[in-house]
């Protein structure tokens, strides 16, 4: 715990100029000390002392998080844990945490990075099936969100979709000078641009933000399919989105066309669709992440998501691959 305490302060102080000697120094320790990412390591023949840069890092299949108990240390000594969504009988991911507080914290550390204080929010959380059900990381981070906003009109929504559009018009009419972060999971959010278009205010301070979750709800449909629609019921210019998942501490976000901002704590690497084990050559590829936040657990996950980084550089998740399992948090397919 010694160790966690202190990797979490190292995090305040992540620059892009410390990050890989970071990074190699949390490969080392949970090298030795996560006892599924050292199996791993030892049935891929890699000697940690061998691995000298980023690209040498052996990345895990976050399936292994479905399967067995990934942290570092002793297992009993963790007793919460964060689950993921899915549909019935799916197995679903558990990401055992040693701090909920520092995982909140982080969130928010993040969020106002990118969007300033949360106190110049009000925060409407609109998540029904993840309200559902108990362990959500999502759900904890909004919740933390509405409390930090400190306004007496921050709330969740489940499918109370007339509630939801009196309070944005209760909103607006007050005009008291703070941003409305309407977060949202992406089928509620159709279904409230498809039933409530015309009586959706337009609202200047109003930021839209997805978080993914079609959940076999709906058809699939490509990104720019539904933000057109969204931001034509919404009346706004752009629609933001949260890019996160159980078995990551960290966030990163979009401010429009589904383009993401790495934060400090994390790094994305494309692998080849054909062969985990080696790099992609394209700008596109399956994600593999460096989540430094995962410092209790393991910082290299495999992801089965696709991605491509955009000519500026920033990161577009594309869906995932057509034999992976499909998530509860699975995006639509661009």
């Amino acid at each position: 715990m010694n160790y966690f305490k202190s990797f979490s302060e190292q995090l305040e102080r992540l620059d892009a100029a410390n990050f890989d000697e970071l990074a190699l120094s949390l490969f080392g320790f949970q090298a030795k000390e996560n006892s599924v990412y050292k199996a791993y390591l030892d049935a891929r023949g890699v000697k940690p002392e061998n691995v000298k840069s980023l690209r040498e890092i052996p990345f895990l299949p976050i399936g292994f998080f479905k399967s067995h108990q990934v942290v570092c240390g002793n297992p009993v000594i963790y007793n919460d844990f964060y689950s993921s969504s899915g549909t019935t009988g799916q197995i679903t991911s558990r990401h055992y945490i040693w701090s909920s507080d520092f995982y909140l914290y982080h969130a928010q550390t993040l969020f106002e990075s990118f969007y300033g204080a949360l106190n110049d929010f009000h925060v409407l959380a609109l998540l029904p099936a993840y309200l559902e059900r108990k362990g959500s990381s999502l759900v904890a981070m909004a919740d933390h969100f509405i409390k930090k906003s400190n306004s007496g009109q921050s709330g969740f929504y489940l499918y109370n979709y007339q509630e939801l559009i009196d309070k944005l018009r209760s909103l607006k009419a007050a005009n008291d000078g703070k941003k409305v972060l309407l977060l949202g999971v992406t089928f509620a959010l159709l279904d409230l641009a498809e039933q409530y278009a015309e009586r959706f205010p337009q609202m200047d301070n109003l930021i839209v933000m997805e978080t993914g979750g079609m959940k076999g709800r709906r058809k699939e449909m490509i990104r720019e399919e539904v933000h057109d629609l969204y931001k034509k019921a919404f009346k706004v210019d752009a629609i933001h989105s949260e890019y996160g998942m159980t078995e990551l501490m960290s966030q990163a976000y979009s401010k429009g066309e589904g383009k993401y901002v790495l934060p400090p704590s994390m790094k994305v690497f494309l692998r080849d669709v054909n062969d985990p084990l080696s790099w992609s050559a394209k700008q596109q590829g399956g994600v593999n992440i460096i989540d430094l936040a995962n410092f209790h657990s393991c910082a290299f996950i495999e992801t089965q998501d696709l991605g491509r980084y955009s000519g500026e550089g920033m990161l577009e998740i594309l869906g995932r691959f057509d034999n992976s399992e499909v998530r509860g948090c699975n995006l639509m397919v661009n």
